[in-house]
């Protein structure tokens, strides 16, 4: 796995960027424990929501859904469970994929349950909160559902907070 540390310190002290690296050289896996090659999606926009089945915005699945039907060519939606909010997602990857089939029909993609933020945060989501590293923003993940945005080329356009409903036009427009 690559790391994604890319920055050195000078005499300054302020990060230097060395090489951007790129969304498609991050590494995950799928609920199955099956790599996702995220080199597969270059061409498509990618959104990427951490989710739980025991949240407030865990409805959201179903728009999710739509938004992966309606969008399919443009578009490929990637849920990644996360157990670091109030403890909303317990399960594990048999769980999940039972609760998200059966009661929301997800058929996107869902990856391993990975930590969003803190210590053991994924490279994914290091890649996405760290501006030095996605060149467009600093974020930090508030909550489930929050989502974030990537264009055709692997660039992050923008982030969601979880309020927002997935089929927004606030998503919508750049599709």
């Amino acid at each position: 796995m690559k790391t994604i540390s890319t920055a050195k310190t000078v005499s300054n002290r302020k990060p230097v960027n060395n090489s951007m690296i790129s969304l498609y050289d991050i590494n995950i896996n799928g609920l199955n424990g099956k790599p996702i090659d995220l080199t597969s999606f270059k061409g498509k926009h990618i959104l990427f929501v951490n989710v739980a089945s025991k949240c407030g915005f865990t409805s959201q699945y179903k728009e999710l859904q739509q938004l992966s039907d309606t969008f399919k060519d443009k578009l490929v939606v990637i849920g990644l469970p996360c157990n670091q909010f109030g403890g909303q997602e317990p399960g594990n990857s048999d769980e999940i994929q039972t609760f998200c089939e059966r009661n929301y029909g997800v058929t996107f993609l869902i990856s391993e349950k990975i930590d969003v933020k803190g210590s053991d945060q994924h490279p994914l989501y290091k890649w996405l909160t760290t501006k030095e590293l996605n060149g467009t923003s600093d974020s930090s993940v508030k909550w489930n559902f929050q989502k974030y945005l990537v264009d055709d080329e692997g660039k992050l356009i923008d982030y969601f907070f979880s309020i927002l409903k997935p089929m927004s036009s606030k998503i919508t427009k750049h599709l």
